[in-house]
């Protein structure tokens, strides 16, 4: 057997184990081909020495904003995805956005896939933001996508006005997917709720960033999300709950899942490592703190931190994306929108933060690779099921993506051996078009020394980004797979058979 690229000397670290040191990864064609002791090689054989770094799988973040209409500040596909393989992943999937007033998704496809074709560094897929689900595309549309497309997951909103569903859609998408073996992801956050405080806290003058906090408190997560997971319940549908930053909302979906209810939840590097006192900004500039507003907020407490990371270790969170939907700072249609006339308006800053290029190395550091064990915040393995394996599974990827086996894509982050790979992040090393990273200052205890994609080296730290803008393939992708719980479940309280009565 001849190999087009060997990679030895690595520790293989799985979703599962941590493999025997010094195994080599054998690669032709781009696919995975082999992995075992002194594979052979020719002349026209590629040889990267891991030198006895770990070796984990190329990252999935399965929930990125590139080429966003409401954020033209922002990345497109070509700043976005040579950001993600300088940090380590390989694969993104990024949103397709219906806008209220679309009728169709047709063309809502076509103009997004104009905007990615031939601009990715990495290996992409689509998900559907449906804001005007019609009868006709979830009876007629939806089905082509999934089967002709690889479209096989859709992402809904409970806020925001422009984008905001009514619980009878929710449950008519919900229904619809379940039906298609789509993936429904969902935006909890309580509407009503945020509405009211806006209001008071403008009506107060409070218009400052940071009350941007203030504004959408945990509760309004908590409600939502329970809303959320009872509607997915009376559908007997699997549902994603997106971007999760409360501890009483995570709560929720522990509860789900001990019930066997097939609900996953994801988290983001933003709620593990960053306080609303970020929002505060600068003693001498208290607007700055515009560069860390999202939705969900930043939360207020070290303990809110604290239990999302013990539900990151203990396997409540399904993924781990960077829900990368910057804008830039310094810019008149970036984050100062929200000065209006010298006065600051945190209702007019753009939503969301950069982090496609950060997430894997954040959390890498806080595994045993980076810290002693005691004080390590979740195992070499739960890492590759957060940042890989299973975003891979759950979007349809199962099979090609997230894994280090026999017959997967030759997709591969080598790190630096021992604690020679420490890196403090900041702005000046960033890969993306944005002016700032939220993330300045923070020290990792390593960073990608390759990211590998299809068996080509696209990243090579002593070189920068090596790989080619369009190399990167469009993923047709399956069916997406549950991974925690099952379908087939009745509410509490309904009795057998009920749902045929006005199904």
């Amino acid at each position: 057997m001849e190999f087009d690229l060997i990679v030895r000397n690595g520790i293989i670290v799985t979703a599962s184990e941590i493999l025997q040191p010094g195994l080599d990864i054998g690669i032709t064609d781009g696919k995975i081909a082999c992995i075992g002791v002194s594979l052979p090689a020719s002349a026209k054989t590629h040889i990267i020495d891991a030198e006895g770094a770990y070796v984990t799988p190329g990252g999935v973040d399965s929930h990125v904003h590139l080429a966003q209409r409401n954020a033209p500040t922002g990345d497109g596909w070509e700043t976005g995805s040579r950001s993600a393989i300088a940090g380590g992943t390989t694969t993104i999937i990024a949103f397709a956005s219906q806008q209220k007033s679309d009728i169709s998704l047709y063309p809502v496809l076509e103009d997004y896939d104009k905007k990615a074709k031939d601009q990715s560094y990495a290996d992409y897929g689509f998900h559907f933001i449906l804001t005007n689900p019609t009868r006709e595309i979830l009876r007629d549309e939806l089905p082509v996508m999934a089967s002709e497309h690889g479209i096989t997951s859709v992402k809904l909103y409970m806020t925001y006005e422009a984008m905001k569903l009514n619980d009878r859609e929710v449950l008519n998408i919900l229904f619809a997917c379940k039906n298609l073996g789509m993936t429904t992801m969902i935006h909890a956050e309580s509407h009503d709720m945020i509405s009211m405080i806006i209001e008071g806290l403008e009506r107060n003058k409070n218009t400052e960033p940071y009350f941007h906090a203030v504004a959408r408190p945990r509760i309004a997560e908590d409600e939502a999300s329970y809303r959320a997971i009872s509607l997915a319940e009376l559908a007997d549908a699997p549902m994603l709950i997106v971007h999760m930053s409360s501890e009483v909302a995570v709560s929720h979906v522990r509860e789900a899942q001990t019930r066997l209810l097939p609900i996953h939840a994801e988290t983001c590097p933003h709620y593990l490592f960053l306080l609303s006192e970020e929002i505060k900004g600068k003693p001498h500039d208290h607007f700055s703190g515009a560069k860390h507003v999202c939705s969900p907020p930043l939360r207020h407490s070290p303990a809110d931190l604290e239990s999302l990371w013990q539900s990151v270790a203990n396997g409540t969170f399904t993924t781990f994306s960077s829900d990368h939907a910057p804008s830039k700072y310094d810019h008149p249609g970036g984050k100062q929108l929200g000065m209006v006339d010298g006065i600051p308006r945190f209702t007019k800053i753009p939503n969301g933060l950069p982090g496609v290029e950060t997430r894997v190395p954040l959390l890498f550091s806080r595994t045993p690779a980076c810290l002693p064990a005691e004080k390590a915040k979740l195992s070499l393995p739960r890492f590759v099921q957060l940042t890989a394996s299973n975003p891979a599974k759950l979007y349809g990827l199962g099979g090609r993506k997230g894994s280090i086996a026999p017959g997967f894509d030759a997709d591969l982050v080598i790190w630096h051996p021992g604690n020679t790979g420490a890196v403090t992040i900041s702005q000046g090393l960033m890969h993306h078009d944005i002016d700032y990273t939220p993330f300045e200052g923070i020290e990792v205890g390593n960073w990608p020394r390759y990211t590998i994609l299809r068996g080509q080296v696209v990243w090579d730290e002593s070189k920068g980004v090596v790989g080619s803008m369009g190399y990167g393939q469009y993923l047709k992708r399956g069916k997406g797979e549950v991974l925690t719980g099952k379908t087939g479940h009745l509410p509490r309280g309904m009795i057998e058979d009920e749902r045929k009565y006005w199904l």
